[in-house]
């Protein structure tokens, strides 16, 4: 973070003195002179009680939702909601800089296609980007927080549970071109229809200034019938849509990476390599694609540089364990990103295959379809066994042995490596995947230490 007056940074939310600040903290841990320091209640730990002793360690100001003993009156900022105080203070600080910024959001595909972003942004001058999946109301200001003077590009990914978060975000960063990768089921539980939660990412248009690009996947069902702002330029990107601004075509993935040819109507048609497997990371590679050359980036720098994507986290990182190919992407599920994943499973050479595949959450009143759906999917990726975990897969488990799989389901951690360790053999490819909380992550690493070493 660059030293911004506290005055600036705390403009709308107090009156401020203009001491230098130099940085804003979260956690305690992390304070240092010249800080503000926000409080976030929590059911296990409240900033709060950190306050007076963040204040004794040289932070400037509180930001707390009541007062705290041990902190002046005059250096703390009363506020009713932390998260909304961060969002103030980023849009302030925000305001210093210029970058070209690409704002990512969509159902699925959100955290590739923003990696997509920064590798194609990259090639062309420094670039900033959201870390990890930090895209909300504390991710995005953390974001924009490392802003410099010398930041010339970055990308930015907002994420949301309810309407009106991607408004709050967006209205943040004011990114100069938006992206929204697709509509999936993700978040129904609380948004209630596919149909609210188009108009919920469409909140990113908010943010956007007049002309700015807009990049829009025409092979999705819903994102064709959205109404764009006028005052905005939407770029379609696709494969089996004939009249899509951006298409990719001759389509070749495979375990070690992805060919194709991007034919774009307004600049031509380039190859592309990607080091990635799946139909669906060509839709992530072709949305950053689209809307890198919308803001005027050379189109043949831009194909090129998608080659340099890296994966992060957990993925659909493939790797090889003791003579066997896992397809590691257990941060996050829908039926949406279950079937992409699939289909990585099935574009793989090993002669067997086997899927872990865990609950999927915030689903709502379509969690059953969505599981019976997956489990019909993983038959149709001729997966040798499935694996179901959770209370929620048992109509995965269900779907998948109607279609002639040979699947179980697992209630407990302890049941699934005991499957594992009968099923899986060396030779053999194997996806796991599940919403996070259900943690195949740990589960994968304790079973990786049974496997022979090198």
């Amino acid at each position: 973070m660059q030293t911004i007056p506290a005055n600036q940074l705390l403009a709308g939310l107090t009156l401020a003195e203009p001491v230098t600040i130099r940085a804003v903290v979260t956690d305690s841990r992390k304070v240092e002179p010249g800080c503000v320091f926000v409080c976030f209640p929590g059911e296990r730990v409240d900033g709060h009680d950190y306050a007076a002793g963040a204040y004794r360690s040289g932070a400037e100001y509180i930001v707390a939702n009541h007062p705290v003993e041990g902190v002046p009156a005059d250096r703390t900022v009363i506020v009713p909601d932390s998260g909304r105080a961060m969002i103030r203070m980023a849009s302030n600080y925000r305001m210093l800089f210029n970058p070209r910024m690409i704002g990512v959001t969509g159902s699925v595909g959100k955290t590739t296609t923003k990696e997509f972003c920064y590798a194609v942004l990259s090639a062309f001058g420094k670039t900033l980007k959201t870390e990890g999946n930090q895209n909300n109301d504390i991710g995005v200001p953390n974001t924009l927080f490392r802003l410099t003077d010398d930041t010339e590009y970055a990308v930015v990914e907002m994420g949301m549970d309810h309407a009106g978060e991607i408004e709050r975000l967006t209205r943040c960063a004011r990114p100069s071109a938006g992206i929204i990768t697709m509509i999936g089921v993700s978040h129904l539980e609380n948004l209630g229809t596919r149909e609210n939660i188009l108009k919920a990412k469409l909140e990113i248009c908010t943010g956007l200034p007049d002309g700015a690009p807009l990049a829009l996947n025409a092979d999705n069902d819903l994102l064709p019938t959205a109404s764009i702002p006028s005052r905005l330029r939407p770029v379609w990107f696709g494969i089996d849509a004939a009249n899509a601004d951006v298409r990719a075509v001759d389509v070749v993935t495979g375990a070690n990476g992805t060919t194709f040819k991007i034919i774009d109507t307004q600049y031509g048609t380039f190859d592309a390599a990607i080091p990635t497997a799946g139909i669906h990371t060509v839709y992530d590679a072709l949305a950053a694609y689209a809307a890198a050359t919308r803001l005027g980036l050379d189109a043949a720098r831009c194909a090129a540089a998608l080659a340099t994507y890296r994966t992060t986290g957990m993925r659909q990182h493939i790797v090889e364990k003791g003579g066997i190919t896992f397809i590691e992407d257990c941060y996050n599920a829908s039926p949406d990103s279950m079937k992409a994943a699939l289909s990585v499973l099935k574009a793989l050479p090993n002669a067997r295959k086997i899927a872990l595949l865990g609950d999927m959450l915030e689903l709502g009143g379509a969690s059953e379809e969505g599981h019976r759906h997956t489990g019909e999917w993983a038959a149709d990726a001729g997966v040798d066994a499935l694996i179901a975990y959770g209370p929620r897969s048992a109509a995965m488990a269900e779907a998948a042995k109607a279609r002639g799989v040979a699947a179980v389901h697992c209630q407990t951690a302890e049941e699934v490596l005991q499957y594992v360790r009968q099923f899986v053999r060396p030779g053999d490819a194997v996806l796991v995947k599940a919403s996070h909380s259900m943690g195949l992550e740990q589960l994968l690493q304790e079973y990786y230490k049974e496997l022979p070493q090198g």
